[in-house]
């Protein structure tokens, strides 16, 4: 759906994410309105990221008297849905911030990695944010803003409201790891794998009845990817299978599912910085 709608529309993703409220995020919202400062609240909505419609990861760092936030989105999306969730997720946090901050709020910049789109009589997409010029084919895309805004006491702030929804936060958040927590299903599956047989994202997917790039998208919101949690797995049977020594390098390699004992040994240099007869030795 939102494929076609961006072949209709290029750049509606801005303006759908300058339309979200404070209210949208729930009990977030509320710890973020009773946090003490701009800075307080910033650190606690970072913390709980996935209670919000956020499908990128949002990295903030500090650049002499200025502030900024870099967003990325999860690399196995089309370029077009890339760039909706990026200025939706920028959209979204400019206005969450304003709410937030107060109407005083400003951006000293807003900008976007990909090209501006053609005009057109359908092309809605602001020129300015909060101030701040909408500019294209940046390094980046990233929202700055000057530091001492976040210095500021909150017109609503309440110490006890604010512990109070944090504590909501924690709970809720473990309640939809627990009920949602692909990465653990994913490295469980894979510890448990049959001797001699690979790991294969499509077989995961399968069985988790969804598609390799919605299982992809999954893990990279939970911080994971199948590589990372493949390449983990793998390296730890094979630390356990040399440290007992009764098979062979090229059983091991074997056991891991590799094609073949040059396979297994790249990989394992991958892995551990060594060979994984440099290894045994170590073990012996």
């Amino acid at each position: 759906m939102a494929s076609n709608l961006l072949r209709d529309e290029p750049g509606v993703g801005l303006q759908v994410g300058l339309s979200y409220h404070l209210s949208a995020y729930g009990i977030l919202g509320y710890g973020l309105m009773s946090s003490a400062t701009g800075a307080d609240a910033l650190a606690l909505a970072r913390r709980f990221l996935p209670l919000t419609y956020a499908f990128t990861s949002i990295a903030h760092r500090r650049n002499g008297r200025f502030d900024e936030l870099a967003f990325e989105p999860p690399d196995e999306l089309a370029p077009t849905l890339q760039r909706f969730v990026v200025e939706r997720a920028m959209g979204a946090t400019s206005r969450l911030v304003r709410d937030v901050l107060g109407g005083g709020f400003e951006l000293t910049g807003f900008e976007l990695r990909h090209a501006e789109s053609p005009s057109g009589p359908q092309r809605r997409t602001p020129a300015r944010v909060l101030g701040a010029r909408v500019r294209y084919g940046g390094a980046a895309n990233a929202l700055s803003f000057a530091h001492e805004q976040l210095l500021q006491p909150l017109p609503q702030a309440n110490a006890a409201t604010a512990a109070m929804c944090e504590r909501m936060c924690v709970d809720l958040l473990a309640r939809r790891k627990t009920r949602l927590d692909t990465a653990a299903f994913v490295r469980e599956h894979l510890a448990s794998l049959p001797a001699g047989q690979a790991p294969e994202l499509a077989e995961v997917a399968k069985l988790l009845n969804t598609s390799e790039r919605t299982l992809k998208r999954r893990l990279q919101q939970e911080g994971a990817s199948f590589r990372a949690i493949s390449n983990a797995v793998r390296h730890a049977k094979a630390e356990q299978l040399i440290a007992e020594g009764r098979l062979s390098m090229t059983d091991i390699a074997a056991e891991l599912g590799f094609s073949d004992l040059s396979s297994f040994s790249q990989a394992f240099k991958r892995w551990s910085g060594a060979a994984p007869t440099a290894s045994d030795r170590a073990l012996r």
